[in-house]
C-alpha cells in the first residue's frame, strides 16, 4: 500500500478498509489481519495500525474479540452512509482541483457530462 504524505497514515488505513467494505471485499463477520500482521504487510509502525484499528472500532466498523481477533461488523445502512460520504469527498476534491485549474462550474459540468456519455472511459 502506498501512502500519501498529505494525510496521516492511520487515516489512510481506515479509508482503505472502508473502500474494501464498500466494494464488498470485506463483509460482516470477516476476520481482518492482526495489528502486527497488518503492520508487517503494509510496512508501517504497529502503533499506527493500532490507532487505525482502535478508530475503526470506535466507528463501529470492526469488533475485537479477545483471543479470537478483529472482525468486520459493518451494517448495510452504515455501508450506504460511508459510500455517500466517500463519494461527496471525491466530488468535492475534484471540483476544487478543477477550479484551481481555472475551470468554472459550467466547464466542469460539460466535462463530466462528456465523460459520462462516453461510458466513463477515457481516450487512453
Amino acid at each position: 500500500m502506498d501512502f500519501a504524505a498529505d494525510r496521516p497514515i492511520y487515516m489512510q488505513i481506515i479509508e482503505d478498509f472502508k473502500r474494501r467494505m464498500i466494494r464488498g471485499e470485506l463483509k460482516t463477520g470477516d476476520k481482518i489481519p492482526s495489528q502486527r500482521e497488518y503492520a508487517q504487510m503494509v510496512r508501517v509502525n504497529p502503533n499506527t495500525v493500532q490507532r487505525a484499528y482502535r478508530e475503526m472500532e470506535n466507528m463501529g466498523l470492526v469488533e475485537t474479540l479477545r483471543g479470537q481477533g478483529t472482525f468486520v461488523r459493518v451494517e448495510e445502512e452504515m455501508l450506504m452512509a460511508m459510500k455517500k460520504e466517500m463519494a461527496e469527498e471525491i466530488a468535492e476534491r475534484f471540483v476544487r482541483e478543477m477550479k484551481d485549474l481555472g475551470f468554472d462550474y459550467e466547464d466542469i459540468k460539460m466535462l463530466v457530462e462528456k465523460f459520462l456519455h462516453k461510458g466513463g472511459q477515457s481516450n487512453d
